[in-house]
């Protein structure tokens, strides 16, 4: 693990004990400083650590002291205060100014490997909330008009926007697969705007709509009078994009019996229109898209095999969003700017924002889009708050320091909005003490201190 640490005591045995603990556990990158003020400096100096363990009583300068210029200068690092004193009202006091958690020595390096693991873990949840602007990646992209619609910082999703633009100056067929809800045809319609076809028509089709006895006529279009019921001339999807893009969605609903049509328009670039017996040549750029696996299905022959080589010209994935997490809070924004109003403007909480991120999302963005739009219709106050969401997330719930409670116009203590968060996790892992310190990410040690002081078993 390349996660830096630094340890802060003045105790070279104690030090140099956790050092070699968390090496031996996995962690590579571990500082011991025995002065406080040298840590201090480390930190102004712009050194930045994902970790720090501080003791609460040194010389020169005391733990509480120093977690208030790390905090101030770097708020993301995760700190955690060491003492042989077990006192509330310390514990509380570096709470508030703070700290990660309060630990007792002497401490087991299981224990302390763990609960190191579970700040990471937050740590991460809550780079994913607030990023370093200065470390966003760069789309490269030449075509950013084209690419507008989609929002990612996702260097996966920008290395296929990248490919798809180069995709996009040639006019071979592109075949896009991913999960339903994220966001093919966005994508397709990128691929359109970025060509030189961006001026001709893009016309989306749901291949799953498509019957057998309706193909010719979508397609080819038909004469005035070419069969009972033509009252009129039907232009086809085919005449009426030429020069444009034809995007086929659900390409592997289509049925067997029409792919042999399909494939010939791709070969020759020609069709014949029902009522005429002359070929019409067009010159369309098709771009297919499917969450099915196309592969199972040419392999089972459920799918033309020379239908699908044709189509795969080219092939782009999208990810689902469970796998490009770091685009959760930019569509989770856009999302509530698209439906919300002035009355919003604190937007969505710290705890409610970690517990979208925690959501593996079955339905993509599609599904995001909707729970952000139900909390906004359900939101209470000038915050979407986690009672906002619906059960398939509250019950993900994951309980974090920055809980309140307001009573009136009055905000409750800290000792008793601490009181109140414990308790609160404890009856909802119907008191099992290992599971209510593995939710509140703290150490059970630090948990049978905090239950021991509401006097509660």
């Amino acid at each position: 693990m390349n996660n830096s640490i630094i340890l802060i005591d003045d105790e070279p045995l104690f030090l140099n004990s956790i050092r070699r603990g968390l090496i031996f556990s996995g962690f590579r990158n571990v500082r011991t400083e025995y002065d406080p003020n040298k840590a201090a400096a480390l930190f102004k100096a712009g050194k930045l650590f994902d970790v720090a363990l501080i003791d609460v009583n040194m010389p020169k300068m005391s733990g509480i002291e120093l977690l208030d210029i790390i905090k101030n200068i770097n708020s993301k690092t995760e700190c955690f205060m060491v003492t042989a004193i077990n006192e509330v009202r310390i514990a509380v006091e570096c709470l508030k100014k703070g700290a990660c958690d309060y630990l007792v020595k002497p401490i087991s390096r299981d224990h302390l490997v763990l609960v190191i693991k579970c700040a990471l873990k937050r740590k991460r949840k809550l780079d994913i909330l607030y990023p370093d602007k200065k470390k966003m990646p760069s789309h490269g992209l030449k075509h950013v008009e084209a690419f507008k619609h989609i929002i990612t910082r996702s260097r996966k999703v920008l290395s296929i926007l990248k490919e798809a633009e180069l995709h996009a100056a040639s006019s071979i067929p592109v075949l896009i697969t991913g999960e339903s809800g994220t966001g093919k045809e966005l994508l397709a319609k990128a691929v359109h705007c970025a060509s030189s076809r961006a001026k001709f028509r893009f016309t989306p089709i749901n291949m799953a709509s498509i019957t057998e006895s309706l193909f010719d006529a979508e397609f080819f279009g038909h004469t005035k009078g070419s069969f009972t019921g033509a009252e009129k001339t039907r232009i086809g999807h085919l005449e009426q994009t030429n020069k444009g893009t034809l995007f086929l969605d659900e390409i592997g609903d289509l049925p067997l019996g029409l792919q042999g049509k399909l494939l010939r328009v791709l070969q020759e670039g020609e069709y014949l229109k029902i009522g005429t017996s002359k070929l019409q040549k067009t010159d369309v750029r098709f771009i297919s898209a499917t969450n099915a696996d196309l592969d199972r299905f040419k392999n089972n022959r459920m799918f033309r095999k020379d239908l699908y080589y044709r189509l795969k010209g080219a092939h782009l994935h999208l990810p689902p969003l469970k796998e490009r997490k770091e685009d959760i809070p930019l569509l989770a924004d856009k999302f509530l700017k698209e439906f919300s109003d002035v009355s919003l403007k604190d937007g969505i909480s710290e705890e409610a924002g970690i517990l979208l991120i925690d959501y593996d999302y079955p339905g993509n963005i599609r599904e995001l889009r909707s729970i952000i739009q139900s909390a906004v219709n359900l939101a209470r106050g000038k915050q979407i708050l986690v009672d906002s969401f619906p059960p398939c997330l509250r019950k993900r719930k994951s309980v974090t320091r920055s809980y309140f409670q307001k009573n009136g116009n009055s905000i409750v203590p800290l000792e008793e909005a601490e009181k109140t968060h414990v308790l609160k996790a404890y009856e909802y892992t119907g008191r099992v003490k290992t599971q209510t310190a593995k939710l509140l990410s703290i150490g059970l040690n630090t948990l049978r201190r905090k239950l021991k002081a509401y006097d509660v078993t």
